[in-house]
């Protein structure tokens, strides 16, 4: 059945195109249900077999997923906190799982915008908080933009990896490879969004310190 789907997704992505690539993965990053694990790799894997250019697939999940996240922000910065509240249900969006998000922003401040692209159920919803807070879209942009891409690149590649061995693969096994790469790449997201927040962090006191000084 896994199988089945993999090929699905594969040539549904592969009619619609890079537009519907940045449509989807639009949709994705708004309250839409539309997992992005479903839109990347086929996309990834089309580009193994030469019938997509990884680089613009790239382009076209990462300006998706920041148009679908601006559309949040801006929902929630102009309406407010009520309407997600009052409608998610109609979008599976339940009010814990954005009180769970406003927690994680206000835990962690503007740099959630980034780190949160890169946690399931919390990537969605980050830039809803964000557009309560009001934050800088310069700001907004930027954060959502890298961990966007760093997420969109994630995925492209196991597709990728996928498509490159499947020639000698049964698609059996490459649904095998699909979940394999999946955990690992969750595995090595840990110790890198770790070393980010760190870094953050001391770039923001050193700041803070010549504020202070000056």
């Amino acid at each position: 059945m896994l199988s089945e789907l993999m090929l699905r997704l594969v040539h549904t992505i592969d009619a619609l195109g890079y537009v519907g690539i940045l449509l989807l993965m639009a949709m994705e990053s708004s309250v839409l249900p539309v997992p992005s694990e479903l839109v990347m790799p086929p996309a990834g894997y089309l580009a193994a077999r030469g019938d997509m250019n990884i680089w613009i697939a790239l382009a076209c999940g990462t300006i998706g997923s920041m148009l679908g996240a601006f559309a949040n922000y801006w929902v929630a910065s102009k309406v407010g906190r009520w309407v997600f509240v009052r409608y998610g249900r109609f979008v599976l969006l339940s009010e814990k799982s954005l009180a769970r998000t406003e927690a994680f922003f206000a835990r962690h401040g503007e740099i959630a915008t980034f780190v949160g692209r890169l946690f399931p159920v919390i990537r969605h919803l980050i830039s809803i908080p964000a557009g309560l807070a009001r934050m800088r879209l310069d700001r907004f942009f930027a954060y959502t933009g890298a961990g966007a891409g760093i997420w969109c690149a994630i995925l492209l590649g196991i597709g990728y990896a996928i498509g490159r061995a499947g020639e000698t693969m049964t698609s059996d096994e490459q649904s095998r490879m699909f979940t394999e790469y999946s955990h690992k790449a969750v595995l090595v997201l840990v110790p890198v969004i770790a070393l980010l927040v760190i870094g953050y962090i001391v770039v923001r006191r050193r700041e803070a310190r010549g504020e202070s000084g000056s």
